[in-house]
């Protein structure tokens, strides 16, 4: 068989974005460390600094701050100024990495994202043989990370946009109603709706112990621990029953047995109750989410969520591109007859789905 013809100048056009790869992996380790050590805030608003006076702000060594600040200036992070020799970070910087108000705010991702690959070597040889690395397997800055992310997506959207795409949702929220938000984590979307709706009451249920024991903790900071219930459970047992709306919050594919989980839902809803499904943002085909978004998110499929799902019972691994039609079936199969699309962002789809 004949090798095909080698186009030296595509070769090394891929060699060199490879190297941007590189180096984009090693700057998730870099944006955790600037936010760890405090270099953004030191810098945001602060006009041109030297490493030195990085160095002095932070209480940290001049060593780091020189070769940190030269890869954030390598690669658009922060901006160099040759003359002066001073690194400055711009106002839209800033508030990607010191405004957690922000739904730009993203610190989260890169900690999730560095949390993920910490297990590599265990996912190579689960992939191996099939097997599968549970949640409560990978290492805290995945379960920060992730409540540090999607929070701010949560403040962003949740109140404003996605309950008000529901049908007459709100409108019993704010009246009084009774809630489930299953795999919650640490809590963070749970919380929000009960600050938001102080006559409804809340149950909160995830499989990780030491997740609710920190949404627990959380609820108490904020003042709601009278209006939640959090429960250690797996989402096809999670208890309580007549609920006016259940919310599942980027947990659905992660799932061993999503269509489990499902059937529990609609047993646990009141007659005219509503589901909520939030998913990551995807279309239903491969072409349909080359892009940015799809990019990663497959990565934390490969890494992450697959893996996950793999380490549960059934085990169907929906993977986090799962798109409309797989989750709509889910739904389907439990005898669920009613599945639309109520709203979306950036990174996230929101299912209606009732009885």
């Amino acid at each position: 068989m004949t090798a095909p013809a080698i186009d030296g100048d595509k070769l090394m056009a891929f060699v060199f974005q490879a190297v941007g790869e590189v180096g984009a992996t090693l700057n998730a380790a870099l944006v955790v460390m600037g936010d760890r050590l405090g270099y953004y805030r030191a810098l945001a608003g602060a006009g041109p600094t030297s490493p030195a006076e990085l160095a002095a702000r932070t209480n940290t060594s001049e060593h780091y701050t020189r070769e940190w600040l030269n890869a954030q200036a390598a690669g658009g992070f922060v901006e160099y100024d040759p003359e002066t020799r001073l690194y400055t970070l711009p106002p839209e910087q800033a508030v990607a990495f010191t405004d957690e108000s922000s739904p730009a705010y993203l610190p989260g991702f890169f900690q999730i994202a560095l949390g993920t690959v910490h297990h590599t070597t265990e996912t190579i040889e689960a992939a191996r043989s099939g097997a599968g690395i549970g949640w409560h397997e990978h290492t805290s800055d995945v379960h920060v990370g992730c409540e540090r992310f999607f929070r701010t997506t949560y403040n962003a959207s949740l109140l404003a946009e996605w309950l008000p795409s529901l049908d007459g949702v709100v409108e019993k929220l704010e009246r009084g109603a009774t809630v489930a938000d299953i795999g919650c984590g640490h809590g963070a979307s749970t919380i929000l709706m009960a600050q938001a709706y102080p006559k409804s009451t809340f149950v909160g249920s995830d499989y990780h112990p030491e997740s609710i024991e920190t949404a627990r903790l959380r609820a108490k900071e904020a003042g709601v621990s009278d209006r939640i219930r959090f429960e250690v459970a797996p989402a096809n047992a999670y208890t309580g029953s007549n609920f006016d709306l259940v919310t599942i919050f980027d947990a659905l594919h992660d799932m061993g047995d999503p269509v489990g989980a499902a059937r529990r839902v609609r047993e646990s809803l009141a007659p005219d109750g509503t589901w909520m499904i939030v998913e990551p943002m995807a279309g239903d085909h491969v072409e349909d989410n080359l892009n940015p978004v799809g990019r990663a998110y497959y990565g934390f499929s490969t890494l992450l969520c697959t893996p996950a799902s793999l380490s549960q019972d059934v085990g169907l691994a929906l993977g986090t591109q799962a798109g409309p039609a797989r989750i709509r079936d889910v739904t389907t199969a439990a005898g669920f007859t009613r599945f639309r699309t109520a709203a979306q962002s950036p990174f996230n789809l929101v299912y209606e789905v009732k009885a």
